[in-house]
């Protein structure tokens, strides 16, 4: 066996000498290296769109003042009254968002700025700051959300047909549903249907859902599209369509109020579910849960029931579903 003889002190100092020389000329080398290489690029800042984050709530809050889009012919929910003013359910509802938005914001005065818009340029007028937020009556749809953002949903809304008091029986019962069938409705009663003028207000669900069904059942029906419910419902009356199709809630109303009120019936039947909701502009999501928390405390509150009876009559046991399911939590 062969004994491992320890090192000399004087070889330990001469080891830790080089090993030291060597460890500086790594560092040195490394430093060389680092000085010579471009420098590392900065993370690049998140470019904030026309909205961007806070931004309208940064605007609002520098200007004491919300710039809010209202329909005048959507009543009961967004409307001009008598006297030129925005009136309506969902017009009532963006009056307490602002309230609330106000507390939020720590301001004093928030003045509202009332810009009516039509139904064709309504997402334009939000898209290009016209508007802060849009006080209407908007169905929620994938292809909106291409464009503009939505609340929660604040109403249930749907598709209803709007008929004279004195048309057909059987167009009647074809829309309704109730007809012995042995396959879809309208492809059954084509030869009635082909006969009639539908309409429908331009540049909403209602005109999207026609031409899907007239496509489908390969209907040659004539299309009579209006500007506005007002006129979609004259046009009824003066016999120059057989149905006006529209949102329920808003068709409802128009039969109510006419003098002719008589002369109108809309169907019992909804042709879809579609939750309407507020419109803002896309990509601002503090905006968007200001706006969520304010309507979330209405819903919750239940101070909303007293808002829905005011506008659209006493809330039925699906209405209040609606408000409790779609109030999330804090």
């Amino acid at each position: 066996m062969h004994r491992v003889r320890s090192a000399s002190p004087r070889c330990h100092r001469v080891q830790l000498a080089c090993a030291a020389i060597a460890v500086l000329a790594l560092a040195a080398q490394a430093f060389a290296q680092k000085a010579a290489a471009p420098p590392a690029p900065a993370l690049a800042t998140p470019v904030a769109g026309p909205s961007g984050p806070s931004g309208t709530l940064d605007r609002i809050r520098q200007a004491g003042r919300i710039k809010l889009g209202y329909r005048a012919d959507a009543r009961p929910l967004s409307y001009r009254d008598e006297s030129g003013k925005p009136a309506g359910y969902s017009v009532e509802l963006c009056q307490r968002i602002v309230e609330a938005a106000k507390g939020d914001l720590g301001l004093a005065e928030l003045s509202i700025e009332w810009v009516p818009v039509m139904a064709e340029n309504r997402y334009q007028a939000l898209q290009q700051g016209e508007v802060d937020l849009l006080c209407g009556a908007e169905s929620v749809t994938l292809t909106r959300r291409h464009d503009v953002s939505f609340s929660i949903p604040i109403f249930p809304g749907g598709i209803g047909a709007l008929l004279r008091a004195d048309a057909p029986a059987q167009l009647r019962e074809i829309l309704s549903g109730s007809t012995p069938k042995t396959g879809p409705v309208w492809r059954g009663n084509a030869q009635i249907l082909q006969s009639k003028t539908f309409s429908v207000v331009a540049s909403t669900t209602a005109e999207k859902l026609l031409a899907e069904k007239l496509a489908e059942f390969k209907l040659a029906s004539k299309v009579a599209p209006v500007d506005g419910y007002e006129q979609g419902v004259q046009r009824l009356l003066d016999r120059k369509c057989d149905v006006f199709f529209g949102d329920r809630a808003i068709l409802l109303d128009a039969a109510k109020r006419s003098p002719a009120g008589k002369e109108l019936a809309v169907l019992d039947r909804m042709f879809t579910y579609e939750p309407l909701a507020l419109a803002l502009p896309r990509g601002d999501e503090d905006f968007r849960l200001a706006v969520d928390r304010a309507i979330s405390r209405l819903y919750r509150s239940g101070e909303i029931r007293t808002l829905y009876a005011k506008w659209c009559g006493e809330p039925d046991a699906n209405a209040v579903g609606f408000f409790q399911w779609n109030a999330p939590p804090d």
